[in-house]
């Protein structure tokens, strides 16, 4: 199977490019939160975005994203120096399923047969209300991962 990657940054900017020999591209708009209010009593949403664009020729492709700087699906993190808030980007406006690699409760992006066209998948990213840190802006790093 082969795959390209894309380094993406959460929340600033999410972007990238696949390698020469990928008959896939990608592209994506990140997720930002803005700033975060530890005294917001309800849950931070926001949503991103991750375009593809497959080949008549490309079948069985799937769209993972890692686990950023906190090595886990559990939970991911966005950080502001030594600071911690805990986030994570799901694949449905229900917030059911982390979008991640497949591994545990995680799930990917798949499809069969993708169109010969621009596929417009949305990220959801959601915080948790009243963590205990300060007023300000948070950020964190996804790789991202298309397999074809």
């Amino acid at each position: 199977m082969r795959h390209a990657r894309w380094i993406a940054a959460l929340v600033t900017v999410l972007a990238g490019a696949g390698r020469a020999e990928a008959a896939c591209t990608v592209s994506a708009t990140g997720v930002s939160f803005g700033n975060y209010n530890v005294f917001t009593a309800t849950a931070t949403t926001s949503n991103g975005t991750v375009t593809y664009h497959c080949g008549n020729a490309d079948h069985n492709i799937q769209i993972s994203i890692s686990t950023g700087s906190s090595g886990t699906y559990v939970a991911r993190t966005l950080k502001r120096s030594s600071e911690a808030l805990s986030y994570n980007l799901y694949l449905d406006s229900a917030f059911a399923t982390v979008w991640g690699d497949g591994s545990g409760v995680t799930g990917v992006y798949q499809k069969s047969n993708p169109p010969n066209s621009d596929v417009n998948l949305t990220v959801y990213g959601r915080i948790p209300a009243q963590q205990d840190v300060t007023v300000g802006s948070y950020s964190d790093t996804v790789v991202a991962t298309i397999n074809f």
